[in-house]
């Protein structure tokens, strides 16, 4: 079975009152020994001493804030052809596409956005792209195993499939020629995010319906591609209420 390790208080409090299925133990520090002994213990969750164990080879050096818990990775992310049978695309349907963003903090930001705004899904490709790690899920909040993750081969070939089905491909470009206060999303709406540093890629945008803008003050260069994507995605909601109900 395929596991992985969450860490933060927030992240692990997350787990163990949403998800306590998935957590094969928690290993608390004496300073959060108080807040979670007993949360674990009433969801059935074996507890030990984190002092009694090193994860630093696998937290590669974050910062755990005195609690770790080993949590079952199986079936987080899902095939997308499996995936796509399982509902009917309308317009409240939206889906973010990650084009090759490589920061898992980035990944685990936008999957949390994806989640508070009513998301359908998050895509993501197997190849030149950040996991799904214990970095993301902290990042996310613990939402990776709230939100549907949907594992793609290619990028274009996917866009070109959800055209298919009837879906408006945005992508989400600072020199996009639609602001997306004055886009109206009234159809299945798929929004591709583009990596920190290059953006989307050429072959990409090629791919999209429409390359959607944030308007932001002169003296902004850019926003971050987690910025970016959680704004379109309050946008979306917003003319989407039922989303978020």
């Amino acid at each position: 079975m395929q596991s992985t390790y969450i860490y933060g208080r927030h992240a692990v409090k997350e787990l163990i009152q949403n998800h306590s299925d998935r957590i094969q133990g928690v290993f608390v520090s004496i300073g959060a020994e108080k807040e979670f002994t007993e949360l674990a213990r009433r969801a059935h969750i074996r507890v030990e001493p984190l002092a009694d164990h090193d994860f630093r080879k696998e937290l590669d050096g974050a910062v755990h804030q005195g609690v770790v818990a080993k949590v079952a990775m199986d079936g987080v992310v899902q095939d997308y052809e499996t995936f796509m049978r399982s509902f009917t695309p309308d317009a409240s349907t939206s889906l973010v596409l990650l084009n090759e963003i490589t920061d898992p903090h980035n990944v685990g930001a936008i999957i949390r956005s994806a989640a508070a705004f009513g998301a359908t899904a998050v895509l993501i490709p197997t190849h030149n792209q950040a996991p799904i790690t214990g970095a993301v899920a902290k990042a996310s909040a613990g939402m990776v195993f709230a939100m549907p993750i949907v594992a793609i081969n290619n990028e274009n070939q996917t866009i070109e499939d959800l055209k298919k089905r009837r879906f408006w491909i945005y992508g989400l470009a600072g020199e996009g020629k639609n602001e997306i206060y004055k886009e109206k999303f009234d159809a299945a709406a798929c929004f591709v995010v583009g990596s920190e540093g290059e953006g989307l890629r050429a072959k990409t945008r090629e791919h999209c319906d429409i390359l959607l803008r944030v308007p932001m003050h002169a003296r902004t260069e850019s926003l971050n591609a987690s910025v970016s994507a959680a704004v379109v995605l309050a946008e979306w909601s917003k003319q989407h209420p039922e989303a978020i109900q």
